[in-house]
């Protein structure tokens, strides 16, 4: 089954909700014009971009987005939605796009003005946070009459969130944006953390194994991830728990302890606190779809 839903948040601002839960590719076609960025969020699954009539495809994976924009001409829509797979996008005119970042656009780098000019094909993987928005977006179950208000909402924090760049920091004066080996390291203790998530090390720990110090690590993390190690860490298991539920193949007291939580009492109250429900709630939710 294949569900397309167009939400017009504004005359040039638009987010589109793919969901494809059959069995079959699915292709999504829209002509746009030149003046316009795209956004495109592949939350589950799989998507492919088709480029200069089939001449070219760019794959994007799950939990990975993909910006685009060319200036030039105009880049209409051409995807593949593979099977059982879920996309967001977000078409938006540039126009309204500078309005929404005013100064701070020069912060980006493809709309600054020495680089306005040129195009823009870029992928990016989705933080734990932008996942939340983005499936509070596609898992819309509030009342009709607040729908375009929560979209436009959603859609300006997902925005925020993409392009959140701590104060602060550039380019040039961030080390882990030039230093590829220590930026490895911080990408090793991801992956550490989340191996281990149900009893993670130390801050002490998790920098003697990586080879930094603590300052390094907290530092590397939060311009890496955009978040502390243990917000990071709290994001992703949240966000786990939450697909673990939506599978309806474990309870919540198994939940819990999938993710490290030794009560439920513990679990329930993380969960509220991420996603402002229970975990019965949210399971209730899912039911009511």
């Amino acid at each position: 089954m294949r569900t397309q839903e167009n939400v017009i948040i504004e005359d040039d601002f638009i987010c589109i909700r793919l969901k494809n839960e059959s069995n079959n590719v699915q292709v999504i076609t829209k002509d746009l014009t030149s003046d316009v960025m795209q956004f495109h969020f592949v939350l589950k699954g799989k998507g492919n971009f088709v480029f200069n009539n089939g001449d070219y495809t760019m794959p994007v994976k799950e939990e990975n987005g993909l910006t685009l924009y060319n200036p030039q001409r105009g880049l209409p829509i051409n995807l593949e939605v593979q099977p059982n797979s879920w996309i967001i996008s977000v078409v938006i005119s540039i126009k309204k796009f500078h309005s929404l970042f005013s100064t701070e656009a020069e912060f980006i780098p493809f709309l600054n003005k020495d680089a306005i000019d040129r195009k823009h094909y870029g992928q990016n993987n989705i933080t734990p946070s932008m996942s939340v928005v983005l499936y509070q977006i596609m898992n819309f179950n509030l009342h009709s009459s607040v729908k375009k208000l929560y979209y436009k909402a959603k859609v300006y924090e997902l925005l925020s969130l993409l392009f959140n760049k701590p104060e602060g920091t550039t380019d040039e004066s961030c080390p882990f944006k030039t230093d590829e080996e220590e930026t490895m390291k911080i990408k090793q203790a991801k992956d550490i953390l989340l191996k281990n998530m149900e009893e993670p090390p130390t801050l002490q720990e998790l920098a003697d194994e990586i080879g930094l110090n603590i300052k390094k690590l907290k530092q590397g993390f939060k311009q890496v991830y955009g978040d502390t190690v243990y917000g990071f860490l709290f994001d992703y298991k949240m966000e786990y728990a939450r697909k673990l539920l939506d599978s309806g193949t474990y309870n919540v007291n198994e939940v819990g302890n999938r993710i490290g939580y030794s009560t439920a009492s513990h679990f329930i109250a993380a969960f509220k606190k991420k996603f402002g429900t229970t975990p019965k709630k949210y399971l209730m939710s899912l039911a009511a779809n």
